[in-house]
């Protein structure tokens, strides 16, 4: 029974963190939207991932380990807010893509380009970090608690994650020819403006 409510806790916390509205939700339905429903997957499989990795961390005592991500917030910073900032510029549409295409079958490269990218982009973010341990310390999660009850822990947290993604890009996948011709292009833009925004804060953050 204990490994089965921290896998459901883990579940939960996955949802959770994925689920807000952020730069990564817009990357999600810009890339569904122009590369159709497994490109928003492979994205969000990055971010699933690093939260895997965020939470393993967690489980295994990361929260005192604060010090260091603070003495390496600025590099990370850096390298996060120039990730954001680089997709902005590469997701602003421009020349003859303000005309919506049909969203092409991505290659597999493609897909696996997708989630390295986004793993990176996620795995840079100083908060996020903090925000895992923060969860695991304030909800006494990695305290004396069985092996085996922390890996379904972290499982949990990845197919909570995962499944939010999934969901959100079949939603837009399924809602997309439905949807006004405009609405690809003005979703690629405002994708764009948060991720650019998103990336000047993280460079504000970086040097406080």
């Amino acid at each position: 029974m204990l490994i089965l409510a921290m896998f459901l806790k883990g579940l939960a916390i996955g949802v959770a963190i994925a689920a807000p509205v952020g730069p990564m939700a817009a990357l999600c339905i810009q890339r569904t939207l122009a590369r159709g429903f497994w490109a928003g997957v492979a994205g969000g499989l990055g971010t699933a991932l690093a939260d895997l990795s965020f939470a393993m961390l967690a489980a295994t005592g990361f929260a005192v380990f604060e010090g260091v991500v603070a003495q390496i917030a600025l590099p990370l910073g850096l390298i996060g807010g120039t990730f954001m900032m680089v997709l902005a510029w590469r997701g602003w549409p421009r020349g003859d893509s303000h005309t919506p295409k049909a969203a092409k079958a991505p290659e597999t490269r493609g897909l696996l380009r997708t989630t390295i990218v986004t793993y990176g982009l996620t795995i840079t973010n100083p908060p996020t970090i903090l925000l895992f341990a923060g969860i695991f310390a304030a909800l006494g999660l990695a305290q004396g608690t069985a092996t085996s009850a922390l890996v379904a822990l972290v499982i949990g947290v990845f197919l909570g994650s995962m499944l939010w993604w999934a969901f959100l890009a079949g939603l837009v996948a399924g809602l997309h020819h439905r949807l006004p011709p405009a609405f690809a292009l003005w979703t690629a833009r405002i994708s764009s403006l948060t991720m650019a925004g998103f990336g000047l804060w993280a460079f504000a953050t970086a040097f406080r």
